[in-house]
């Protein structure tokens, strides 16, 4: 079954405001294994200029709310989570993720298109921080596997 082409342009905006914090920070850059001292050392990170410690720019795939931000849990939409992999994932940092930001995550669903047999979703994330600055821009494709409709 395809999906429904009328969920493009749905928007999902986190509910609460995602606290990023140094343990949070820390733990990520251990569990992808960067020891750069900008993500562990709080006097590292303020001799480089910066307030707090640094997030590496992956870290924004935790801020995501739900599990992708956005109303795939509708049965309308017609995703079988089954037959879905991941595609690309990609971010535009504005500026640097620091422990203490608040940032309000708004995803949503750009595009669904067929690729032969698949369809390819692409999902655009804005992070703005609780003041209104932008912070960053996340991409996320995913492919539905065998559900694009047969062509003419």
């Amino acid at each position: 079954m395809s999906l429904n082409q009328d969920f493009v342009g749905r928007s999902f905006v986190s509910p609460v405001p995602f606290q990023v914090g140094r343990e949070q920070i820390r733990q990520f850059a251990r569990a992808i294994g960067d020891d750069n001292p900008l993500y562990h050392d709080v006097e590292a990170a303020k001799a480089a200029g910066h307030p707090d410690l640094v997030a590496p720019p992956t870290f924004l795939i935790t801020a995501i709310p739900g599990a992708l931000g956005l109303p795939t849990d509708d049965p309308a939409l017609g995703l079988d989570y089954a037959l879905v992999v991941h595609g690309e994932q990609r971010f535009v940092l504005r500026r640097p993720v620091l422990a203490g930001d608040e940032l309000i995550t708004t995803s949503t669903l750009t595009a669904i298109r067929a690729v032969g047999r698949n369809e390819v979703l692409v999902t655009t994330y804005r992070y703005t921080a609780t003041s209104g600055e932008e912070v960053a821009v996340g991409t996320c494709t995913l492919v539905s596997r065998g559900t694009a409709p047969p062509r003419a």
